[in-house]
């Protein structure tokens, strides 16, 4: 593995230039955009194998960084708990599945922007006939079996 030391200096630049990559396929995420923009945050748009969004660190010959570099994590984004029901149908869970078997080795976050998408799920409210016991039980048994973690926050508007 090739390690580098970097001053505190060259941290800071490196990550100012920090670039968020956004699968192609992702939608309906023009509040993400708008967030990004407003904190003057790059973005850059490309089809990504697994995961909503990614990041990379862009080519800087000052410091080093002869290429772009894309870091080895991915998130996954879901607007609410009807659609991570909706996913884990039976007819419907073998697209998400193979999802998380393509990130089983990098780190993987699944983001719900509902910050009582928990609560709900115990609750059974989505829209599905989904037992809220069940629905639960599964989604821990694919965190177990494919190592990611789930975050639920406020969805920006």
């Amino acid at each position: 593995m090739i390690s580098f030391h970097y001053k505190d200096k060259e941290i800071s630049n490196i990550l100012k230039t920090l670039t968020i990559v956004i699968d192609t396929r992702e939608n309906v995420n023009g509040h993400i955009l708008d967030y990004l923009h407003q904190k003057g945050i790059p973005i850059k748009n490309q089809k990504l194998d697994t995961g909503d969004y990614g990041c990379m660190i862009p080519k800087n010959e000052e410091l080093g960084i002869s290429r772009d570099v894309y870091l080895d994590s991915r998130v996954e984004r879901k607007a609410h708990m009807d659609e991570i029901a909706g996913n884990l149908q039976k007819d419907t869970q073998t697209a998400f599945e193979n999802e998380l078997i393509r990130s089983k080795n990098i780190p993987f976050t699944l983001i719900v922007e509902d910050l009582h998408g928990y609560e709900k799920m115990l609750q059974g409210k989505y829209r599905s006939k989904y037992n809220p016991l069940a629905l639960l039980g599964r989604l821990n048994t694919f965190k177990a079996k494919y190592n990611f973690e789930i975050v639920y926050i406020y969805k920006l508007n």
